[in-house]
């Protein structure tokens, strides 16, 4: 393309382009999949378009977002694992390349305004800092304006936000109800206002990527509580009902055979009565969490009519990957200890019930209602079973789809969208985009199933891989392996699937007949196996599948430096703002923090420094001019108070953090050098302070504390010259860290 490129015309009509993607979210989740959880502005989606009721993902966030934007494989574009593990193993670099153009980038080129609002999850870890480089950020991949959170997953009551290529404070706080999807709702609707006003009739294409439904499952009491009761008849029982409806709506065929439940997944009847509270005002909150969420879309939409251009705006409603078993068995007030392996236990549970889905939790349900979740499929996320792959997909578009409220059975793949995205808007994918040479696109349009409910499939053949689980589809069949990997989850599946991938028992269902993956003929028709085994392999090689790895342990020699690694001793000063955890060391091994300060004579208070929140992270603050220190791990918080008052003056203030070889850790807080203050723990320091992003700050704290003992901003009143971290002696490098990491994930 040439160097202007980027200020063409569209098209006179060419339609505007929103893709509004959900989190976590399973094929029988929506109202309109056959739900009985509200979801009444995606149902009208529905009811004025098409639903897709054999389309695919790749089972996993990051993967699925590049394949969607890039319409290839997500092993092909190096994305077959999270975004936040870089190796050089050439599918799992975690870096979309030049050669795979983002459907952004050549819109953008093509006339269109191009803005994303939400989850990007698409930075290889070590990109993420105010340093960059910004050539994965959502503006070095195409789109002009971006407004969210960088990260896997974000505190909804708190996030760590972006603007463009910036980080920002949210709007406003928890104390005055803020909520990160009605602030990214708030942000698309402005977006294109703005837009719209600026250029009447210009097209854009917008990317509405949800926090929702991926945990923490934060949500304001009142839309839970609309749901009291409803989910005490179990997950059997909603299942069922679920299943039924599905059937009476034509989601999925008549024929369908409901898969039993796993040995895995406990039978609601052999519940006690506080599990059964417990797990029910779980679902209860996940419900109110999804109705909220749907609420915030039918704003998106209502604006796109109010500004009259929804009939010509095609819009696409969709999943990431199946739903979640992340929770456990028996779900967690705090995700981040169940990632390290600290299993909640149920009386821990339902003392925090009155809270759940509030500010002081980072929760996620059982995994029961995950199963139920993906009605009518076995398994969940992460697997390329249906539960993991098959999700509900919307399209919407009144100019260019008159079948209002029909649901249509061609096999589809989030790589189809790309191309489908193209043709509707009349654009060709270019073979050179900024002078570099285009891979070919895996994808094929659906762009006719719009108009003909008998037009055949795009494609035949897909291949599916994610942590060892590894399936295919060919010509209406599929033959998926049994596989599991190391996860803290899988513990309980290990029984019945394989570690081994040489001793892997591949299972064949014909699709055809067996809508739901429930019919296992694998003995009756060996050479179909054999066949397609030997397919997913060559697909495999194609695409960089290869070497495969059961949760990326046997790729930690391969993970990829930091090209600027952070140092073990740095200096932090309070006028740079904010600094991002990327840009500190580790402390998984132990180090010291020390604050450089004047105390002031009279009435010393205010947070020295503070990372992360009462779900996990650290603080020190004076309080009543007593130096303070809270370590909020996973297992626990440390609490402790210097024995003496702070005098006035220059001082050097902080905390030493340490692993007890023995177990556990062990946290002191000094003055000057000595030592006012010790600590322990049984746990361990986390490999990770906040799953979900955080920033350090200098000098105060913000969104939601450290603990209970001040609230945010609590400014320190005094003068705060720099902060300096020096990590522990035994500072762990980057790969080990990482390998640790995978070891509790």
């Amino acid at each position: 393309m040439s160097a202007n490129a980027h200020s063409r015309k569209a098209p006179e009509g060419s339609p505007n382009v929103v893709v509004i993607v959900l989190d976590d979210l399973g094929f029988g989740q929506f109202g309109c999949y056959g739900s009985d959880i509200e979801t009444p502005n995606i149902d009208k989606l529905a009811q004025g378009g098409l639903r897709y009721n054999r389309f695919h993902v790749t089972a996993l966030c990051s993967p699925t977002r590049a394949a969607l934007l890039t319409g290839r494989n997500h092993h092909a574009v190096g994305m077959g694992f999270l975004a936040d593990i870089p190796t050089s193993d050439p599918g799992y670099t975690a870096k979309i390349p030049p050669e795979a153009a983002t459907v952004p980038r050549i819109l953008r080129d093509a006339g269109w305004n191009t803005m994303a609002v939400g989850k990007w999850h698409l930075l290889p870890s070590g990109e993420r800092s105010s340093a960059g480089p910004y050539d994965r950020w959502p503006s070095g991949l195409g789109f002009e304006k971006y407004y969210g959170f960088l990260r896997g997953d974000a505190n909804h009551w708190a996030p760590e936000l972006v603007r463009d290529n910036s980080y920002v404070d949210p709007p406003s706080g928890p104390e005055a109800g803020y909520h990160l999807t009605e602030d990214l709702a708030d942000e698309a609707i402005r977006m294109v206002v703005n837009q719209q006003e600026s250029a009447p009739g210009k097209p854009f294409f917008l990317y509405f990527a949800t926090g929702a439904m991926h945990a923490p499952h934060h949500v304001e009491r009142k839309w839970a509580d609309d749901y009291a009761g409803q989910f005490d008849l179990g997950w059997d029982r909603w299942r069922q009902n679920v299943f039924e409806r599905q059937v009476a709506e034509g989601i999925v065929p008549a024929d369908t055979v409901l898969t039993e439940r796993p040995s895995w997944v406990p039978d609601w009847e052999q519940l006690t009565s506080d599990e059964r509270r417990l797990y029910s005002r779980m679902h209860e909150v996940y419900a109110g969490f999804l109705t909220h969420t749907d609420a915030q879309i039918g704003r998106v939409v209502d604006s796109l009519e109010e500004l009259g251009i929804l009939d010509n705006t095609l819009i696409f409603v969709m999943s990431d990957n199946g739903a979640s078993a992340e929770g456990g068995v028996a779900g967690t007030s705090n995700e981040h200890r169940f990632t390290h392996r600290i299993h909640d236990n149920i009386e821990e549970s339902l003392d925090q019930l009155e809270d759940w889905g509030g500010i002081h939790g980072y929760p996620h349900y059982a995994w029961g209602w995950a199963w139920a979740g993906n009605t009518p499929f076995q398994l969940w996320k992460r697997y390329t079973w249906l539960g993991g792959t098959r999700v509900p997909m919307i399209a919407h578009w009144p100019k260019g789809i008159s079948a209002a409220g029909a649901v249509r059975g061609q096999f589809a793949h989030v790589i189809d969208v790309f191309p489908t995205i193209l043709e509707a808007c009349g654009v060709t994918a270019p073979d050179t985009v900024g002078g570099v040479a285009q891979q070919s696109v895996d994808g094929a349009s659906l762009l006719s199933t719009f108009s003909d409910a008998s037009a055949p499939d795009p494609r035949t053949v897909q291949y599916f891989e994610m942590l060892g689980s590894r399936s295919i589809v060919a010509d209406g069949w599929k033959a998926t392996t049994n596989h599991v990997s190391m996860g803290v989850m899988d513990e309980e599946l290990l029984m019945e699937g394989s570690r081994d991938f040489d001793n892997d028992r591949w299972s064949l269902f014909n699709l055809e007949s067996d809508f739901s993956e429930a019919n296992d003929v694998a003995d009756e028709f060996p050479d179909v196996v054999a066949k397609l085994e030997q397919l997913w392999f060559a697909e495999a090689e194609r695409n960089n599948v290869t070497p495969i790895a059961d949760n990326l342990r046997g790729r930690t020699a391969s993970i990829v430096p930091r090209d600027y690694p952070v140092g073990s001793d740095i200096t932090l000063y309070p006028k740079g703002g904010p600094v991002s955890d990327e840009a500190i060391p580790r402390l998984f091994a132990g180090g010291r923090i020390t604050a450089d300060v004047d105390v002031a004579a009279e009435n010393p208070e205010g947070v020295l420094f503070a990372l992360g929140d009462w779900t996990g992270g650290f603080a020190a603050y004076v309080c009543d001019g007593v130096l303070t220190v809270t370590v909020a791990t996973p297992g626990g918080e440390i609490l402790l108070s210097a024995d003496r008052k702070l005098t006035s003056g220059r001082h050097q203030l902080g905390c030493v953090l340490s692993p007890v070889p023995e177990g556990g850790a062990r946290v002191q807080i000094f003055v000057d050098g000595t030592i006012v203050g010790t600590g322990h723990s049984d746990h361990s320091l986390p490999h990770a302070w906040q799953h979900g992003g955080t920033s350090m700050t200098l000098g105060y704290d913000r969104g939601l504390p450290v603990s209970n003992s001040y609230r945010p901003p609590f400014a320190w009143n005094g003068v705060l010259h720099q902060v300096r971290i020096e990590a522990g002696t035994q500072i762990i490098p980057e790969k080990d860290v990482i390998r640790i990491a995978l070891q509790v994930e």
